[in-house]
């Protein structure tokens, strides 16, 4: 039997026999960030000690249209260059790695099997997008973390119907108008839980447009499962 070849750490460059290295494992993943379970910013520590089901101060004066997001650490150097290389570069490997985290961090956290999503769906790009990138890479992620969590994956249930600016041009009001009426949903969620899937969640916008539309068309639940999550201000 063969050993695997070494690679190089999609961090640090070093061989290693992972996408990445133990050290940088280590330094960069291994991180006890408390956060908000609705929208997964960053919390204080001194609020685990009140609950384990905790929400920030926005999410308490006002419930965001899903019910909880999963994250795996901020959207910070040098994370923020995996989701850039899977984004712009097609590293497609780092798909999987953020797969396969996700689902650990969420069979962590669930109670009981009644907080598994019944399906899991990418965030969708529009058409010109798709066309110009090749791939989209929130079903990248998505269809590797169904299959690991044994949840059907859907990659059309979501379709965007309009095509829009790039969020990231945007501040968190326009971004919320930009994407209000952007989605629709293709085949019927009525009762169902669903997961949705993307790489970076900044201020939340898309994934709140996309939690509406579900459950318009009769979503349960609205779960999000993102790689990375931008700290608010």
């Amino acid at each position: 039997m063969h050993a695997a070849l070494p690679n190089l750490c999609a961090l640090c460059g070093n061989l290693s026999h992972k996408t990445l290295c133990a050290g940088c494992d280590e330094a960069y993943w291994n991180e006890r960030q408390l956060r908000c379970t609705a929208c997964a910013v960053p919390l204080p520590a001194t609020r685990w000690a009140a609950h384990a089901r905790y929400r920030c101060a926005d999410c308490v004066a006002q419930a965001p249209p899903f019910d909880a997001t999963f994250a795996l650490a901020d959207y910070r150097a040098p994370l923020d260059t995996l989701a850039v290389g899977l984004k712009f570069r097609a590293r497609l490997m780092l798909a999987q790695e953020f797969a396969q985290r996700l689902a650990r961090l969420a069979q962590d956290a669930w109670q009981d099997e009644s907080e598994r999503p019944d399906v899991i769906a990418p965030v969708p790009l529009a058409g010109q997008r798709l066309t110009e990138r090749g791939y989209n890479q929130a079903w990248q992620i998505a269809r590797p973390l169904a299959r690991t969590l044994d949840v059907r994956s859907d990659a059309t249930l979501l379709h965007r119907v309009i095509h829009t600016a790039p969020q990231s041009r945007l501040d968190l009001d326009a971004r919320r108008l930009n994407v209000g009426r952007a989605f629709q949903v293709a085949r019927t969620v009525r009762g169902l839980h669903v997961g949705v899937v993307d790489d970076v969640m900044t201020t939340g916008a898309t994934l709140e447009a996309l939690a509406r539309t579900l459950k318009a068309a009769g979503a349960r639940r609205v779960t999000n499962f993102v790689a990375l999550r931008t700290p608010k201000n």
